[in-house]
Order: C-alpha cells, then sequence, then structure tokens
C-alpha cells in the first residue's frame, strides 16, 4: 500500500475486516498476542507461488475455490480472492494481511472499527458481516479440514 503502515477498513470476500501490509499493526489495533499470524489475502495465484510453493496436485484446487483459506506447507494461511470488489482492491496491492474487523472475542461493531482502523473503504453495498472462510491444512497430495 501506498502507506504501507495503514490499516484499512473493508469489506472482504466474507465479511467486514481490516487490511493492512503491517501485520504488527493490525496486532496492536486486534490487542493481539505477538507472533499470532495473520491470514493474507492474495490476489493472483501467481502472488501464492511468489510466496510459497503450491502442491502441484492441489494446485487447480486453490485457484477454483472460493471463499476458502488454505494453510500452506510453509505455515501461513492464504486465500485467493481474485473476483468481486475485494479482488479488485486486492489487485491494487498483491496482498494484504487480513482480520475480521471486531476487537478479539467481540461481535462487528461499525464504530469501533471506524475509529480503529486509518482508511475507510466503502462499497455500495456497505458492510456487513457474512460467514467465515472454510479453513484446509494442506498436505502434498491432500487437505485437512480445520474449519
Amino acid at each position: 500500500m501506498e502507506n504501507g503502515g495503514l490499516v484499512y477498513l473493508v469489506q472482504t470476500d466474507t465479511t467486514v475486516g481490516f487490511a493492512s501490509k503491517d501485520a504488527e499493526h493490525l496486532g496492536s489495533i486486534k490487542e493481539r498476542p505477538r507472533g499470532k499470524q495473520f491470514l493474507q489475502t492474495v490476489a493472483s495465484l501467481k502472488e501464492i507461488k511468489r510466496a510459497c510453493r503450491v502442491p502441484k496436485a492441489l494446485r487447480k484446487r486453490v485457484r477454483q475455490a472460493k471463499k476458502t483459506t488454505f494453510v500452506y506447507p510453509d505455515g501461513l494461511a492464504r486465500r485467493l480472492v481474485d473476483k468481486g470488489e475485494y479482488g479488485r482492491f486486492l489487485q491494487r496491492y498483491g496482498s494484504v494481511f487480513s482480520t475480521s474487523a471486531n476487537q478479539s472475542g467481540r461481535a462487528f461493531d461499525t464504530a469501533w472499527a471506524e475509529k480503529s482502523c486509518d482508511a475507510i473503504i466503502y462499497t455500495p453495498a456497505g458492510f456487513s458481516e457474512q460467514p467465515a472462510s472454510a479453513i484446509y491444512k494442506m498436505g502434498k497430495a491432500k487437505v485437512i479440514q480445520l474449519r
């Protein structure tokens, strides 16, 4: 992002979220323990391939998955979002760390989220909470469902 430390409030493909290149800034907003990793949302399979190896047997599944997060062999969770308004947001940045826009363990609160971020990306449909993505952990040729 032009200002790498900015935290954006944005409607993701799954729910209202914070997005940033700066995981530490996200962690301080969410009051998360240091070292607890964030999900990365990425704009293309090419972005994922730059960061880690996708097992050949699973490439098609990753490419075709919708609202699905995979924990890759390198231990990081990534979700490919190449369509929709959030996909267009990601096209501009390649990949960002992402998390739900709520205080840890609490429900979404618009006022708290808006005062906690640096910039708000409004969409015509507004913000809405939606179900979280499915999460799968990758093996060499298969996946195990975590959520």
